[in-house]
Formats: C-alpha cells, sequence, structure tokens
C-alpha cells in the first residue's frame, strides 16, 4: 500500500510552489494554479506560512541561518534610533524607516540585524553604496561578508548586492534570508526595481529612505512600497533632529537676471514650449505625468517634439546662464574657507564649471577609482570644492562638506532634501549653507519653490 505523499511548500526561482496538493484543493488565496501547481510570489511567504502550518503542509522554504552576531560598533545610538528600531519590532519587523539624510540609518540597520541574528541582504542602488555597506558591516561585526553583484559574486550569511543584481541573486538564493534591507527604499516603486522584493521570501523587511515616496509615485503601474516592505513605522524630518544629530542650517535663495540675449532666445523657447503644453491641457488632463505624456508625444506629433526641444534648450540655457557663473565665482571667493559642492543638472556644463574653477568634476562618466581619489582628496581637504550633477544625491558620505550651490536641478523636493542632507552631518557646531542660484522670471523659479516645499525651513533668506 503507498501511502500518500505530505504536501509541501518550496521555494523556486522567486516563487512559492505547492507539491503534491491536487488543483482543485482548497489553498491559501494568495496561489494560482500555473503549469500544474499552485504558485505565488515569494513575498507572501509571510501569509502562507501561517497557513502551511495550520494546513500541515511541510515547509520547506527556509534555509537561512541562526547567526551570533558580537556589535563591535561602541557608539550609543541616538534615542530616535532607538524608537525607530522598537516602532520596527512592533510592527512584525515589517516597514519603513523615514530619516533624513545624515541622521544614522544605515546604524539603525545594524541594530536591526543584530536584534534579528538571522541571515540578511541588503540591497543597495548602486555600486559605491554597496561598498559603503560592506565596510560598515565588517567594522560593525567584524565577520565576513557576501558581496553580490555583476563584478564580485561571495555569499554568506549577511551580503549586500545592489538592485541590478538582486534578482538573480532571489531567484537562485533568496530563501537563504530571513530579514532583507532595502537602501533608498524610494527606488522600490520602479517596475524592474521592486521586482527583487516581489521574489524575496524573507518574512522580515526593513525600507530606509530620507525621501518616501509620493502617492502619484506609486501608482500608475509602480509598486507601492507599503505592500512591497510594509507601513512607514517611524519617520522623523530634517527640523526633528537639526541640534540633536544635524548641523543647523540656513537656505538662501540668490536670484540672477538672464541677458538681453538669453531672455530672448528664452521667451522664444518658452513660447513654443508652454505654447503646446496649454494648448493640449496637459497638465489638466495627465496631472504629474503630464511631461511624459509631451514625451510620448513627440515620437510621432512634430509640434510635441518642437515643444520638447524647446524644453531642452531652455534648461540648458538657465544652467549656464551668465548671471549663475557670475553668482558662482563670487560665492567660491566668499565660501573659499570651507568645502563647498556645486551641483548643476547638466553635465557640460560641470565641466565647464571643473574647468573654470580648477576643481574636480564627479559625473557618472566619473570611473571608481577617480571618484575615490576625488572624494578622499576632497575629505583631507585636498580639493576646496567639487562640482557634481547628480552622482552625490544619495548615500555618499561627505562629512565635511558645509555648503552646497545649486545652480540648477529638477522640481523633485526629494532631490532637494538629497542635496541638502550632503551638508547637514554634523561636525562641531559649524552651520551648514545650502544656496539656490536662480533665474529671475523663468521656469527656475517655480521649480525653487516646489523643491524647497518639503525641504525643512530652518533660517531661509533671499538675495537679491
Amino acid at each position: 500500500m503507498t501511502l500518500p505523499l505530505r504536501p509541501r511548500l518550496t521555494f523556486q526561482g522567486g516563487t512559492l510552489v505547492l507539491y503534491d496538493v491536487p488543483a482543485e484543493s482548497s489553498v491559501h488565496p494568495a496561489f494560482q494554479w500555473i503549469k500544474a501547481r499552485w504558485r505565488c510570489e515569494g513575498y507572501h511567504y509571510a501569509v502562507v506560512q501561517a497557513w502551511a502550518r495550520a494546513a500541515a503542509v511541510r515547509d520547506d522554504v527556509p534555509r537561512w541561518q541562526r547567526l551570533a552576531l558580537t556589535q563591535h560598533d561602541r557608539r550609543e545610538p541616538h534615542d530616535y534610533q532607538l524608537e525607530a528600531i522598537a516602532a520596527w519590532e512592533q510592527a512584525g519587523c515589517r516597514g519603513s524607516v523615514v530619516l533624513p539624510t545624515g541622521a544614522g540609518k544605515t546604524f539603525v540597520a545594524i541594530h536591526a540585524i543584530q536584534r534579528v541574528s538571522r541571515s540578511a541582504v541588503i540591497v543597495a542602488p548602486t555600486i559605491d553604496l554597496l561598498h559603503q555597506w560592506y565596510a560598515r558591516l565588517v567594522n560593525a561585526f567584524q565577520t565576513e561578508i557576501g558581496v553580490y553583484y555583476g563584478g564580485e559574486k561571495t555569499l554568506h550569511p549577511l551580503t549586500v548586492t545592489t538592485y541590478h543584481s538582486s534578482g538573480d541573486l532571489m531567484a537562485n538564493y533568496g530563501q537563504h534570508y530571513k530579514l532583507i534591507i532595502f537602501d533608498e527604499a524610494h527606488h522600490l516603486p520602479a517596475p524592474n526595481w521592486g521586482e527583487t522584493a516581489l521574489m524575496a521570501p524573507a518574512p522580515l523587511r526593513l525600507g530606509l529612505t530620507a525621501t518616501y515616496p509620493e502617492e502619484h509615485e506609486q501608482t500608475g503601474g509602480r509598486w507601492r512600497v507599503d505592500r512591497l516592505v510594509g507601513p512607514i513605522v517611524y519617520e522623523k524630518r530634517i527640523d526633528d533632529l537639526v541640534g540633536e544629530r544635524l548641523a543647523h542650517y540656513r537656505t538662501e535663495r540668490i536670484r540672477v537676471d538672464l541677458t538681453t540675449e538669453e531672455r530672448a532666445r528664452y521667451e522664444a523657447d518658452y513660447a513654443v514650449y508652454a505654447g503646446y503644453f496649454r494648448a493640449h491641457a496637459l497638465p489638466q488632463t495627465h496631472g504629474a505625468y503630464w511631461l511624459q505624456e509631451l514625451m510620448r508625444r513627440s515620437a510621432y506629433d512634430g509640434a510635441a517634439r518642437r515643444a520638447l526641444l524647446a524644453r531642452g534648450r531652455i534648461q540648458k540655457l538657465i544652467a549656464g546662464a551668465a548671471g549663475k557663473l557670475a553668482a558662482l565665482e563670487t560665492l567660491l571667493r566668499e565660501y573659499s574657507h570651507e568645502r563647498v559642492l556645486v551641483f548643476n543638472e547638466s553635465n557640460e556644463m560641470v565641466y565647464r564649471i571643473a574647468q573654470a574653477h580648477l576643481i574636480p568634476a564627479l559625473t557618472h562618466e566619473t570611473k571608481a577609482a577617480e571618484r575615490k581619489a576625488i572624494l578622499d582628496g576632497f575629505q583631507t581637504g585636498r580639493y576646496r570644492a567639487v562640482v557634481t550633477s547628480k552622482v552625490l544625491n544619495e548615500g555618499v558620505d561627505v562629512p565635511e562638506a558645509k555648503v552646497a550651490i545649486v545652480l540648477g536641478g529638477t522640481a523633485s523636493a526629494r532631490e532637494y532634501v538629497q542635496r541638502l542632507g550632503r551638508v547637514l552631518r554634523k561636525a562641531g557646531n559649524r552651520q551648514a549653507v545650502l544656496l539656490e542660484v536662480i533665474a529671475r522670471n523663468t521656469v527656475d523659479e517655480g521649480k525653487a519653490q516646489r523643491r524647497q516645499g518639503k525641504g525643512g525651513r530652518n533660517g531661509k533668506g533671499n538675495r537679491k
């Protein structure tokens, strides 16, 4: 007599699969009958686990290890960091912690890893951040740390990966990690990046960000962070921590005029650009996504294409306006005693500024070794200023920087907070300064208003 096989739950390629469970069986509603098996995404494991236990289904998913971790970083957590960890634990070790840049999110995560003491994987957006996490984890726990990305694939119970490589890691080894930590979790709504969270069976999840995605950033085919990670369990803003953990700061706006020639070019291009989106009421019909709609139409509509090209010329003109460059020269002289970060949206202008002022440039084109040498030189004082586009927006530690000069950027409040965060890491009692140079009576002014809308208002001023 052959005994019936016991149903079992397994993990395969980012999915949970039931074996020896017939199609007509009653199963957890997360499952669907696909290719002669009951299957669902790996992230359902937290709820499926309880069902499997109650239904006497053998659970073959977990391969994670119990760890004996000793904390070698002797710094005492701040009260708010302990509060964040406690709130996350009370939420079942699932959810996002929202803290300003410089407030010690990595330190919170390291303590969360120790509290859980199970195999964990950290997902970072860039290779630079991957290496920073690697160094922090090695220093904190003094144990072997895995690194998994294109150039290196070494697995250990504590492993760091990138969003780009994490899909392969989850598909092949996802069941080996009980805790998954998403650094810069505001990236998760992106269709490709959110797939890692869907594939991972890790029941414990922690999201870290300074700029939680707004509602419109989590719709229209994009993932919701609360679905992938859990709800916001703890949040502090910049002004909540100024003086305790972050440097006191002030922001200033410096308005400059376009030259006569620049104004004529601006008005001509703006008439083409605004004429189209107003005539077609794109902001009214497509809301926050109206620019994407303009881009889509430009593929087949000649007028839309001309409007988009006009927008590009406007951006280039404003980024390199003569008044902005003159203001930058004045500010670099004024703050010659400080370490200064200069932000410009245009790579072309970044290189022009670097050449004009003999300061290093950092863009996405800068190789890893050169980038490290520049940042090391900036920290030691060899370089008094660095000009960059977007590569310093996230995650790079530059605590010596206390002045940021923004010559242009998007209207994103996230970008504003990230750039402010670059100069907010506390160093003694020094005050941080963020200076926005704005072209008067242009789209620059509207962008600046929207950027600063959620960036804190600690000592805002204006210069004419």
